[in-house]
């Protein structure tokens, strides 16, 4: 899953949250300095990951776009995600949208000292363009595919995939609530045998 699943997936526990988000910048074993409550978060995120790869229907959502993204097409599927819990949040959160990802930002800043140095060199430009919010409409994650696109050197041709998704909206759709129900429920027993341990 991409950022905003991540966090949402924290169920507002500031620490794990935190731990949760800048996973993919920690390497191996590397994060026994941190806080528990992050080193929660950060293993909670690599579960959420093993579950997400595993899965039958998202490997379905990935299948669809194998043929012209190879291994890139799990990435786009996880930023096609984020896009469809953006745009239904209001079914996942009492919160608004424009309210949750203001309240991580100062959450982000608060905490700043403790943020691996890369998650400190995107933290500004995600503030900035709001990325978090710009993720429930099709220009928001247009930008996001192409940022992906150029950081691959355009080897992923991920600026493309916008195409794909607009072409199989409500199959993706589909795909996301179904399988989003199922990984809320696997986050939520997962935290809490992580917190028993």
């Amino acid at each position: 899953m991409n950022f905003l699943a991540h966090i949402y997936l924290s169920f507002d526990d500031d620490m794990i949250t935190l731990g949760n988000f800048f996973a993919d910048h920690i390497r191996g074993n590397k994060f026994k300095h941190f806080p528990i409550q992050i080193q929660r978060g950060i293993l909670l995120h690599r579960e959420i990951d093993t579950f997400t790869d595993s899965h039958p229907i998202a490997k379905q959502s990935s299948k669809r776009l194998h043929k012209n993204y190879s291994h890139y097409s799990r990435v786009i599927v996880d930023i096609y995600y984020d896009h469809f819990l953006a745009k239904h949040w209001s079914d996942y959160s009492e919160v608004s949208l424009k309210e949750y990802v203001e309240n991580f930002y100062q959450l982000l800043e608060k905490h700043y000292e403790l943020l691996p140095v890369a998650t400190q060199r995107i933290m500004p430009y995600m503030v900035a363009d709001n990325w978090l919010f710009h993720y429930a409409n099709l220009g928001g994650i247009s930008r996001v595919l192409n940022g992906m696109n150029r950081r691959t050197n355009n080897r992923s041709k991920m600026n493309f995939a916008i195409k794909d998704l607009q072409e199989n909206y409500n199959d993706f759709e589909n795909e996301f609530r179904l399988f989003f129900e199922e990984l809320i429920t696997f986050s939520r027993e997962k935290l809490t045998h992580l917190c028993e341990n």
